[in-house]
């Protein structure tokens, strides 16, 4: 930290530099806000994420065993992920990751040869891929969210308790001894003008 100097010009300083802190916080303060509510949010989604996610397993699970009831069905292209496209938008002024749209292989199979139920299973397990795909996107999105949010925390602390502060007890200081100075400009002027006065005093008593 540069040495404080005790001056007219060092006061005007610290001063200028504590409106322009000032000025800036509501502006941390307001990001910071909106980052909070930003991850609160993201966390909810994730959560909701995870559990639809869940769902979608204990669906597959429970009619996993009609599986075996046709050995030769291959589902397998059925789940493969052709194309995933995403996108990003911007909160905060911090620039977070979305999923656009996620495709599947194209999975042909004979209606009159396929048992009725490969339909639904083949929606089911596409869906826990989608979700799958879009927990890794909440994930990254959660990620930069709180990273950013703990940097602003950060600033904003900065600002509140260590820069403003020690503008305000330099500024107090300054004046203090800027007091000071003219306090002791003005008695040793009194005591000068008295000395003057008394000269005169003198002068005029040995006339």
């Amino acid at each position: 930290m540069a040495e404080v100097k005790f001056t007219k010009q060092e006061l005007r300083q610290q001063q200028i530099k504590l409106h322009q802190l000032q000025r800036y916080l509501p502006t941390l303060q307001l990001r910071k806000a909106l980052l909070q509510a930003e991850v609160t949010n993201a966390r909810t989604q994730h959560a909701e994420l995870k559990q639809k996610q869940f769902d979608a397993w204990k669906t597959l699970s429970n009619a996993a065993p009609l599986l075996s009831l046709d050995p030769h069905l291959s589902l397998e292209k059925a789940s493969t992920i052709a194309k995933i496209e995403k996108g990003s938008e911007n909160i905060a002024g911090v620039e977070v990751p979305f999923l656009t749209s996620c495709s599947f292989e194209t999975f042909d199979y004979n209606l009159y040869d396929t048992p009725p139920w490969v339909d639904a299973f083949v929606e089911e397990l596409r869906l826990f891929h989608t979700l799958s795909v879009k927990l890794a996107f909440s994930d990254e999105r959660l990620l930069v969210l709180e990273r950013e949010l703990r940097e602003v925390y950060t600033r904003v602390n900065l600002f509140e308790k260590v820069l403003i502060p020690r503008c305000l007890k330099n500024i107090k200081a300054i004046k203090i001894f800027l007091g000071d100075l003219e306090l002791a400009a003005i008695a040793q002027a009194k005591i000068a003008k008295t000395k003057i006065m008394n000269r005169k005093l003198e002068m005029a008593g040995t006339l």
